[in-house]
């Protein structure tokens, strides 16, 4: 049966051009593999990743413009704008999910957190399971890169000079915020792909919870008993939220049913309900600076108490919190969809989806995914399957969404996550440090694949 889906895929599978052995296809490789490479040497070389990326994706649908056989010409600018709208739909949705982020993080919501953690005086076994459950939940909610670099600061707040336990933590934390990410559509940018384009259901993605934590607890019950037995030095900062902090909460959280309900119920594009979201942010911004003035002028008690307990100094400005989105990271995703589309273009996504899906079958393809995003972004992976898109069923599309979301946690350059964790807590958290450990999170990784295959069997 699986052979017989497989094929039907192939005959699905559109090839545009098949210029895969032609000098243009080899150029436009060579260009996406040397822009690439520049995108992982970014920790050595400080090229921002968006920078390689974008350049390469000009000239690859530049090449493509040029030797296009074809007699439509207006083919080729079709293609290019129908990846220019996949990207703005997924673009404007994580700007929205970022600003609020940002709102929140300027609110001091995710400090106030960590001053709170770092004063209830846990030990570093109980910080390690802590820092990693908290991980594991919020990613979903907020994206994994951001959870890891709250955790991380907590395990740096804490750890002091003690950099096995941070060494630890950090690969823990790695691993929970993207074993949290892959069963939420907000979790990680590829679960958020493969929603957008409809291959899975919102609520359906809830059912890689359990192959989610088996990911998480596999590695990190294992790395617990390294943990050394000793309790960090207290610290009594104490950080209290600003003005509005949980409204914005609140606001997010209402942000996120009217993506689900606009796309779930009225079949919208998830991008609209999100930014209907950000009106609401911007209403209430506008009543917090509206009002700012009450808080901000000195002599009165309500000025006092806002300084002593709410720290509203500086006006809310939502338009200030659009600006410190990752603005690289949003067009590095650009490139990225340019690149993999006109590859895609030039017949090479066709030959990969032959020989993976077909020859290997569905299966084996989709675990082979998740090793690939350890070494490779999984974000072009991801977007690569999903052009590809491969008739399979919501078992090997859940599956793939899986093994995209916690591949990455194989090596530490495999995520976002990772990535950002080596340069906030440098020299602590390195390469070698976590790959001292990769045998049991690849561990943990074949276990959740086993048990998403024995607990969601009805649905391949």
């Amino acid at each position: 049966m699986e052979g017989r889906m497989v094929c039907s895929a192939a005959q699905n599978i559109s090839m545009p051009l098949n210029l895969t052995d032609t000098a243009a296809g080899y150029v436009a490789i060579g260009i996406f593999v040397i822009a690439y490479a520049l995108v992982m040497a970014e920790e050595f070389t400080g090229l921002r990743k968006s920078k390689p990326v974008i350049l390469a994706s000009g000239m690859i649908w530049l090449l493509v413009a040029a030797v296009y056989p074809g007699d439509d010409p207006h083919a080729v600018e079709q293609a290019l704008r129908h990846n220019i709208l996949e990207y703005a739909e997924l673009m404007l949705f994580l700007l929205v999910a970022m600003t609020y982020i940002n709102a929140m993080e300027e609110r001091l919501v995710f400090e106030s957190l960590r001053s709170w953690l770092v004063r209830r005086g846990f030990t570093y076994r109980q910080l390690f399971w802590i820092t990693g459950i908290l991980a594991f939940f919020i990613s979903p909610v907020a994206d994994n890169l951001t959870t890891a670099l709250l955790m991380c600061a907590v395990v740096l707040a804490v750890g002091g000079n003690n950099a096995r336990f941070i060494s630890l933590a950090c690969v823990n934390i790695v691993v929970a915020a993207n074993a949290g990410g892959a069963f939420s559509p907000f979790g990680d940018i590829t679960t958020l792909m493969v929603w957008q384009k409809g291959m899975v259901d919102f609520f359906t993605f809830f059912l890689l919870f359990v192959p989610s934590v088996v990911n998480f607890l596999v590695p990190a019950g294992v790395m617990y008993y390294a943990v050394p037995r000793v309790a960090p030095v207290l610290s009594g900062d104490v950080v209290a939220t600003k003005r509005g902090a949980h409204i914005i909460i609140f606001l997010f959280l209402c942000t996120i049913c009217t993506a689900v309900s606009f796309h779930t119920f009225y079949h919208l594009p998830p991008m609209v309900g999100m930014m209907t979201g950000l009106a609401y942010l911007q209403i209430f911004g506008y009543y917090l600076k509206a009002t700012h003035h009450r808080y901000a002028e000195q002599g009165t008690w309500r000025a006092q108490k806002a300084q002593e307990t709410i720290g509203d100094v500086v006006a809310f400005d939502v338009f200030r919190n659009i600006a410190r989105a990752e603005w690289d990271t949003l067009l590095f995703f650009y490139g990225v969809v340019l690149c993999v589309g006109g590859l895609g273009f030039l017949g090479y996504l066709a030959v990969a989806a032959q020989v993976m899906y077909v020859e290997w079958g569905p299966t084996m393809a989709n675990v082979m995914v998740g090793v690939l995003s350890a070494i490779v972004d999984n974000i072009p992976v991801m977007f690569a399957v999903l052009t590809m898109s491969p008739d399979m069923s919501q078992g090997q599309w859940l599956l793939v969404t899986l093994t995209a979301g916690v591949g990455g946690s194989l090596l530490s350059v495999g995520s976002a996550a990772g990535v950002a964790l080596m340069g906030q807590a440098r020299g602590k958290y390195t390469f070698f440090g976590h790959l001292k450990w990769a045998p049991v999170i690849a561990l943990g990784y074949v276990a959740s694949i086993f048990v998403h295959m024995w607990i969601n069997a009805a649905m391949f």
